[in-house]
């Protein structure tokens, strides 16, 4: 068995991850990243910087994406369980403001590959979530750009419990729709 499956999604390019898990009444081991297993398995990328975040229940962020220096991004929740989405901003693409969800826990170790041109966001399912990922480029802060998370045009299902409140960073409440983008 290969350390790595690639699952291809309904877009191209975005890519679900299943690492091989090794464990025994210790615990596990995994490898999370390797270029040469992600260049066959067709993540051709150089990524240059790692982040982490944790959140709370209810947070949902994004959907962000860089204007100019756009990034690829290999996400992974570490901790606690979100519903993550890519959203297609690719101009020209068959998939143009389609979007792909996954979700991704410390139980299901997958990772979530997410090439340049896509909006990115996430929503915390647990009480709370560590969420790890790698760029390809660095984070310009004069670039920012979103989308209205809600957007009825881009439609994403997002998996929100009865009762659970929506919980947006100011920045997030006031994205444009996707038909401004």
């Amino acid at each position: 068995m290969g350390k790595f499956v690639f699952l291809k999604t309904s877009i191209e390019g975005v890519i679900i991850v299943e690492p091989a898990v090794y464990g025994d009444e210790r615990g596990y081991f995994m490898e999370t990243y390797q270029k040469e297993d992600f260049y066959a398995g067709g993540i051709k990328v150089d990524f240059v910087q790692d982040n982490q975040s944790m959140s709370s229940k209810g947070v949902l962020r994004g959907l962000h994406f860089q204007k100019k220096h756009s990034q690829s991004k290999l996400v992974r929740c570490i901790k606690g369980e979100v519903f993550d989405v890519a959203v297609d901003l690719r101009a020209g693409s068959p998939t143009f403001g389609k979007w792909e969800g996954v979700i991704l826990s410390e139980k299901n170790r997958r990772q979530f590959f997410i090439p340049k041109d896509f909006a990115h966001g996430f929503l915390v399912l647990s009480d709370t979530a560590e969420f790890v990922y790698k760029v390809d480029d660095f984070y310009h802060p004069d670039d920012e750009g979103g989308l209205m998370w809600n957007d009825k045009d881009i439609g994403i299902r997002w998996p929100i419990p009865e009762g659970l409140e929506i919980k947006l960073s100011e920045k997030d409440k006031t994205h444009p729709p996707f038909c401004e983008f």
